[in-house]
């Protein structure tokens, strides 16, 4: 129990925190007419005194840093820490070893495969001719070695229509820090608690699969669970293609891919959709469209939609799943942020369970070192590079957006609609009336309909003004 009434106090140090950081943004917002109020910064006693208040945690004394969080020119104190933030093992070496030789391997090459099949078919309730999982190597944020998995299905019938057959890359909204919550957990080990219901709904994977096309369901927060991380979402999506072309090159290797991405989905949609002519220039002919729904597209904009409110949960993840992947992060975090990330239950949250931390309401900076966090050289520098400015989609885009969402707001949706339309981008847009959630539904039928008209071989229109 002195663990747990340790906790207790932090927690209370934290709301105390909070409100105090709240009421001061609010007090001072006439004076950051930049930002909205839950940005701006706050006095700098109040990261002092959480600092003070709250003890570092303590981090195993390595011996060895382990390949996924060596990081080149950081101390070991650095690297230590960012090994206790990693998801923890699932009890998978599937999913959890890390294999030693991963430099010695090209983008794409399989590392491993295995049927699935048992566990997958009666989740999606249609007939499959087989389900297969493959681990394969991928790079991560800063090209380095990285291993990704991804489920792999293809219809029991061959394909009818002209050509190969087609194929669909289905990246769910895999909203989480904890390996047991990607698709490719469920699809491997069944329904559980973990289970986000976006793993199986809409039903993009089985209605692909009932139109005869193959599906990749790509794990594209990679190794690391870098949620919201968008090159390495990039780099897992174009990877898992090329594995699945290797493992299966009648139905994965030659047909037109289509690709439909929602909410955090949608990361890595729109991410593939800017760098595959660099990344993966030879698959560029392939690819015939993308519909990018909910996406999260300016993070800039989402830190002042969602810091600070019943969103901060999910907003704090986002970070923890960043600072994964981009480490120059991590000094920053105070004490207090430290103690969450590292904590086992916080760092291997799923989709369900980090929505609770809203209720907190706690802003970002009460666990920064910096009274203001948000405008401090490396915050900058993270929105610039994840904003991902100026990469034009090299395929035909479909946008679609709630347009009563609060904390993705529809206006960064119109403004990524817009900057693909000055780039030269073939893309159209459409919002429906909704939020977040129950746009996700509304808009499928639509997106389903404009994938199935760019694997048919239809251009679309662009709806992009004419200059």
């Amino acid at each position: 129990m002195p663990a747990m009434n340790g906790w207790g106090r932090v927690l209370r140090r934290t709301l105390t925190g909070a409100m105090a950081a709240v009421t001061v943004m609010c007090a001072t917002a006439a004076t950051a007419t930049a930002d909205p109020p839950n940005m701006s910064p706050v006095p700098a006693q109040i990261p002092r005194d959480i600092e003070d208040s709250v003890p570092a945690p303590t981090l195993p004394n390595l011996s060895r840093i382990p390949l996924r969080a060596q990081t080149p020119g950081a101390t070991k104190q650095l690297q230590e820490l960012r090994e206790a933030i990693m998801p923890s093992p699932t009890g998978d070496d599937f999913f959890d070893l890390w294999p030693g030789d991963l430099a010695r391997h090209r983008p794409g090459d399989i590392l491993r495969s295995r049927s699935v099949a048992k566990v997958a078919a009666p989740l999606l309730e249609v007939r499959v001719g087989y389900a297969r999982q493959i681990k394969f190597r991928t790079v991560d944020a800063q090209n380095r070695p990285l291993f990704a998995t991804a489920t792999l299905f293809v219809p029991p019938t061959p394909w009818q229509g002209r050509g190969a057959r087609p194929v669909v890359v289905n990246n769910p909204p895999i909203v989480a820090l904890g390996t047991r919550c990607t698709t490719g957990y469920t699809f491997a080990h069944g329904k559980s608690g973990d289970t986000n219901n976006t793993d199986l709904r809409p039903e993009t994977t089985q209605e692909s699969l009932a139109r005869g096309y193959a599906v990749i369901v790509p794990d594209h927060t990679g190794a690391r669970m870098a949620y919201a991380e968008p090159y390495v979402a990039a780099h897992v999506v174009l990877d898992a293609v090329r594995a699945a072309a290797s493992f299966d090159r009648t139905n994965f290797g030659a047909g037109p891919i289509a690709m439909l991405g929602y909410s955090g989905g949608a990361i890595a949609t729109n991410a593939t959709a800017k760098l595959v002519s660099t990344y993966a220039p030879e698959l560029v002919n392939r690819f015939v469209g993308a519909a990018i729904g909910g996406v999260p597209a300016d993070y800039r904009t989402l830190a002042g939609s969602m810091n600070a409110n019943l969103a901060s949960g999910v907003f704090h993840a986002a970070v923890l799943g960043i600072a994964r992947e981009r480490p120059e992060l991590l000094p920053m975090a105070n004490n207090l942020a430290r103690q969450l990330a590292t904590n086992d239950m916080l760092k291997n949250l799923c989709t369900g369970t980090m929505g609770y931390f809203g209720f907190t309401f706690a802003p970002t900076q009460i666990l920064s070192t910096d009274p203001d966090p948000f405008r401090s050289p490396v915050a900058e520098r993270i929105f610039d590079i994840t904003a991902m400015s100026g990469d034009k989609a090299t395929m035909p885009i479909y946008i679609y957006h709630g347009a009563q969402e609060w904390w993705i707001p529809a206006s960064q949706a119109r403004a990524l609609f817009a900057e693909q339309c000055r780039l030269g981008a073939n893309a159209s847009y459409r919002e429906y009336p909704g939020e977040h959630m129950t746009t996700v539904f509304v808009g499928f039928r639509d997106a389903m309909n404009w994938l199935d008209d760019r694997l048919s071989g239809h251009r679309p229109v662009s709806q992009c003004p004419r200059r």
